[in-house]
């Protein structure tokens, strides 16, 4: 009888100690559903356009780096999917519910058109297509997904702000 009651014990302190360990604090909900939207607070601008012609750029007399444009929008994708899952895997609560359902389909709409559109781009400049080329595509991208992007944007970033405030979160938000 004595071991039956040390064993639940035992297993009782280790349940406590499992759901101890999977409860996200405010700041991490912050954290994985606000802050690390960060990942793409270039996407569907003219800056992340830029940047990719950057990786293509040859100096005489320089060492190359091994990082082409394409590969820049791969490792891109990863961390914006392993964001999106560490986002899923967080608890929706009614007070976290909008917040974490607006950060999924943010995640969830700029996915798709880094593994596309942003992917065909990055191809554009690893080739060697003209300025012109690239800055067309880099415009069609912007002009048919800013306008959404922009507004689950908004609509995260304001409900981040409630988030913050209510929880103490101190923020700095840049303008």
């Amino acid at each position: 009888m004595k071991r039956l009651k040390i064993a639940s014990l035992l297993v009782l302190c280790w349940s406590l100690l499992l759901t101890a360990c999977n409860t996200a604090t405010p700041e991490n909900y912050f954290d994985r559903a606000v802050l690390n939207t960060n990942l793409f607070n270039d996407f569907a601008s003219e800056q992340f356009t830029r940047m990719l012609v950057a990786y293509t750029v040859k100096y005489e007399g320089v060492k190359q780096q091994d990082v082409s444009a394409t590969k820049m929008v791969e490792m891109k994708v990863l961390s914006i999917d392993k964001a999106l899952q560490d986002v899923k895997a967080l608890k929706e609560t009614a007070e976290t519910k909008d917040m974490l359902q607006t950060s999924i389909a943010l995640h969830e709409y700029v996915l798709p058109v880094y593994k596309n559109e942003y992917k065909d781009l990055a191809k554009l400049c690893d080739s060697g297509a003209s300025k012109e080329e690239i800055a067309a595509k880099g415009q069609e991208i912007d002009a048919k997904y800013g306008k959404q992007f922009e507004e689950l944007q908004e609509k995260l970033t304001a409900l981040g702000k409630v988030y913050a405030n209510a929880h103490n979160i101190k923020v700095t938000w840049g303008h």
